[in-house]
């Protein structure tokens, strides 16, 4: 399928895209605000900055958009252009998600992925499933865990 902007404008749109405060994520934190948990936001000295982090549980939440980090679900698509760029870029997403969560894992931390497609498109869940599912988390002693079916594309250079 064409797209429907200019190169340029494409650019722009994708440049504007920050890591922070995005709408999945913005759900995710009012709702277990108002469930009563506290958090701190994007903690600085902890790998990869996670989205929110229950310092007296031990816990962070990721909230991951699917098309950046490359999750296997119907929100993501390769894109067809510039194909070595979009596999670089988004190969090196997943290995640095897979890096972190590891030197989380060691620092004592438990991590819970939230993939965006468990907010919006077919397979959305309700999102008070969704919050249930992170309060169970962070009551329980699960170590990692995701929400959203845990599996990524397969990125292959020569493909």
């Amino acid at each position: 399928m064409a797209d429907i902007v200019t190169p340029e404008v494409r650019s722009r749109m994708m440049a504007g895209i920050g890591p922070a405060n995005t709408k999945p994520e913005m759900l995710i934190r009012r709702g277990l605000h108002a469930l009563g948990f506290r958090y701190r936001l994007h903690v600085k000295g902890l790998p990869g900055k996670p989205d929110l982090v229950f310092p007296g549980r031990r816990a962070a939440i990721f909230v991951h958009g699917c098309f950046w980090h490359g999750h296997d679900c119907a929100l993501f698509r390769w894109p067809s252009t510039r194909e070595e760029f979009w596999r670089s870029k988004i190969g090196g997403n997943i290995t640095r998600d897979r890096r972190v969560t590891a030197q989380l894992l060691d620092q004592g931390w438990r991590v819970l992925n939230v993939w965006e497609c468990a907010l919006k498109g077919r397979e959305k869940m309700p999102l008070e499933e969704v919050l249930t599912a992170c309060a169970t988390f962070l009551d329980g002693t699960d170590i990692q865990t995701s929400i959203g079916r845990d599996q990524t594309v397969t990125v292959d250079a020569s493909a």
